[in-house]
């Protein structure tokens, strides 16, 4: 690679490149471990501890069962799970019957539900038991033909599975009845136990991962990702963090669901790469769970958003010191933007180290603050080892920005998505002669650090989701209230980010914040919800009658 400003502020040891790769898939490094150090931990679940010679068991064990119901190379196999250890076990099973993974946010509406799976074209599907009911609703508006159901409590340890059964599966929405016809995991693990295990050989270039991001648009896209690309983002991160990860020993919280690129790409891979043990946690936001898990396992590196850290230090048994969080050595802060404040207040708290990262569905990781080194304020940090980045004008997408000049952002790495399933016009628009181009807008210094000032297609990430305004705007525009909106993202001390709509009402109709609101969360995943709603007389418009959501922000600003 040519020599960029910013290698000159890597950390000390981290490589420019790790070409060449080497030509194998997770399923390779799995199976390494599992030959090298059986009794090493690969993942803790709730007090169960789950080995990489068990782990390798497990997938097999489901492995088997999936070729024995059908599944062959290149089939997609949805995963509808929170971070259980079914959800890790059944993606690598997948690999291991030559399908392609298609892990899916379950807390989908039904209609976001009803085309992720139609687009992708899965036949079968995998589903957590408080999930079956809302894919049982949908399936036949789908190709999806075989349900499998798991419980949380199948890898319990077995007093905590007892109690789980009797005083909470009921309570807490778990227990199901399945319809004729459906299938549970652990029935067909046992009826393919006898089975020989899947031998199916996996391609570098061949698609490991579909996951669905709506690009630079609203419409959700299956992002097709390879065992290559996977790979890749695990060992660059890996080596981005240096020594301060130790190899085998740093335990790790995996809170960042599968379903997204920062928790399955851009962790899950680097995780396995480092072989350090994996501490899975379900439901981030049952912030008493979370800290009884820190409490338990004092991890060493501790990836997360903003919006985690700022709750964790703002919790009343943090506060009082009653939880400690000096074990963090390191932690990553992603898919959302990082305040400075958060980010000194965090490092105060820990004594640790807290970097931003910035990426995409369509690349995994892009850049990230050094480690150790120097830490620039606004900066999400450096491209990292095999990157290239590039600032061009966001009108032609042609000529090359100066430094500190603002325009799109694009990057050229090893392993940025293969395409858009089924798409490829959209595939076009992003991808160009190697280039990919981000939809952000920012600038490069001249050591190299990266900033990003603006989204070109003005998504919102409260909290590290992906709320498109237009999405937004059709489901408002819906109410019979409602003449015209506006919605665009507002600065929020929480979340980073919040959804705002700027609403005009129809005359002698009235309707108030609240009404509006509950008619979005009808309709809409509830990050997408409004959190703010300004009612006026008139939207600022563009001389074709287009609102200007860029002049809603501004003036925003001004208050």
């Amino acid at each position: 690679m040519a020599d960029y400003p910013w290698f000159r502020n890597y950390d000390a040891g981290v490589p420019h490149t790790l070409a060449p790769y080497p030509d194998k898939t997770l399923l390779d490094v799995v199976a390494e471990t599992a030959r090298q150090r059986p009794g090493h931990t690969m993942m803790w679940f709730k007090g169960n501890v789950i080995t990489y010679a068990r782990f390798q068991t497990y997938v097999e064990d489901v492995a088997r069962a999936l070729a024995g119901l059908g599944v062959k190379k290149g089939d997609r196999v949805a995963l509808l799970m929170p971070n259980i250890p079914q959800m890790i076990i059944c993606q690598v099973a997948v690999w291991k019957a030559g399908g392609v993974a298609v892990p899916v946010n379950p807390l989908f509406s039904e209609s976001e539900l009803v085309h992720t799976l139609k687009d992708c074209g899965a036949e079968m599907a995998v589903v957590m038991t408080p999930f079956y009911g809302q894919i049982k609703n949908i399936q036949s508006k789908t190709r999806v033909k075989t349900v499998i159901a798991t419980g949380v409590k199948e890898y319990l340890t077995p007093f905590k599975r007892l109690m789980f059964g009797l005083l909470m599966e009921k309570k807490q929405g778990h227990y199901v009845e399945l319809q004729a016809g459906d299938l549970w995991l652990q029935d067909i693990i046992r009826q393919y136990a006898g089975s020989p295990v899947p031998n199916v050989k996996l391609g570098f270039d061949e698609t490991g991962l579909i996951l669905f991001s709506g690009g630079t648009t609203g419409i959700p896209k299956g992002v097709m990702l390879s065992h290559g690309c996977i790979l890749m983002n695990g060992m660059q991160t890996r080596a981005w963090f240096g020594k301060l990860l130790v190899d085998w020993e740093d335990v790790t919280i995996l809170l960042m669901p599968l379903f997204h690129i920062y928790g399955n790409i851009i962790l899950f891979s680097t995780l396995l790469n480092a072989r350090v043990p994996i501490v899975l946690v379900p439901n981030p936001r049952d912030v008493p769970d979370l800290l009884a898990t820190i409490r338990t396992t004092r991890p060493k590196f501790f990836p997360g958003i903003a919006t985690l850290f700022i709750g964790l230090m703002n919790h009343p048994e943090v506060k009082s010191g009653k939880i400690d969080f000096r074990s963090m050595k390191m932690c990553v802060a992603a898919a959302a933007p990082l305040l400075p404040e958060t980010k000194k207040s965090w490092e105060a708290l820990t004594g640790g180290k807290l970097v931003e990262a910035y990426g995409l569905t369509e690349s995994g990781i892009i850049a990230m603050g050094p480690i150790l080194g120097k830490w620039k304020e606004g900066a999400v940090g450096l491209p990292t080892p095999d990157v290239e980045v590039r600032i061009v004008d966001i009108e032609t997408g042609g000529k090359e920005m100066a430094i500190g000049e603002t325009g799109e952002i694009i990057a050229r790495a090893p392993h940025l998505m293969q395409g858009y399933w089924n798409n490829p016009g959209a595939t076009a628009e992003m991808l160009r002669d190697g280039w990919l181009y981000t939809g952000d807008v920012g600038h490069l210094d001249s050591d190299g650090y990266l900033f990003i000032t603006s989204r070109k297609k003005e998504l919102i990430k409260p909290g590290g989701h992906q709320v498109f305004p237009v999405e937004v705007e059709e489901v408002i525009t819906k109410h019979p209230a409602v003449l015209e909106v506006g919605v665009a993202g507002v600065k929020d001390a929480a979340r980073g980010e919040a959804v705002k709509a700027w609403v005009v009402l129809r005359p002698d109709q009235p309707c108030t914040a609240e009404e509006l609101q509950a008619f979005c969360k009808e309709r809409l995943t509830a990050y997408k919800v409004p959190k703010h709603i300004e009612f006026r007389d008139s939207l600022p418009k563009s001389l074709i009658g287009k609102v200007l959501r860029r002049v809603l922000q501004e003036e925003e600003l001004k208050k």
